[in-house]
């Protein structure tokens, strides 16, 4: 598929951002992009262009596309000016199937899930957040982490423990306090 996508057969295209659109959409999301829809097209249109030069297998494909989505985090953070708004994350909740509504609890315990998932996440440093985003909602290697951010592979490791240690004491000081939501 990666090969025909470089000989630019839509098919082709068209199943690699199926396939990966989703997980580049939460990714700018959970990084706080605003427009991530948006950003996310700008990310396909950079893929299309440039993968007919781009050679390797389906893992150095994805960690290409994730490099390039990381870049548009960067330049999306350098207009804004200011710090990520994490609360972006609630409108990439799950889809409801074709024909059944949502029951109202559904959307209530989702509601309550965001709410309390971007209230953790903000609490993390930006490249924690984008190193937690890339291994978990990316499903990058720690060595494509290292790469798509530019940094180190022990810097990725500190990066990701000192954030799931923070996470673990926010959990536990919200249990402790009786303040766990959701």
């Amino acid at each position: 598929m990666i090969e025909a996508a470089r000989r630019h057969d839509p098919w082709a295209f068209t199943r690699l951002y199926q396939s990966l659109a989703p997980a580049v959409d939460a990714h700018l999301r959970a990084q706080g992009v605003r427009e991530a829809e948006d950003v996310t097209s700008h990310v396909f249109l950079a893929v299309l262009s440039g993968c007919s030069s781009l050679h390797g297998d389906e893992t150095q494909f994805r960690r290409w596309v994730f490099t390039i989505a990381h870049r548009r985090i960067v330049d999306s953070r350098r207009s804004d000016g200011r710090r990520p708004n994490v609360g972006s994350l609630a409108a990439s909740g799950p889809a409801v199937p074709p024909g059944r509504s949502p029951a109202a609890e559904d959307d209530a315990l989702r509601d309550l899930g965001t709410e309390r998932v971007c209230r953790l996440l903000s609490a993390l440093s930006t490249d924690q957040r984008c190193v937690l985003a890339l291994r978990v909602v990316a499903d990058l290697s720690v060595e494509d982490v290292a790469i798509a951010l530019d940094k180190p592979p022990g810097a990725v490791k500190a990066l990701q423990r000192r954030a799931l240690a923070a996470l673990r004491r926010r959990l536990s000081q919200e249990g402790d306090d009786g303040e766990a939501q959701g």
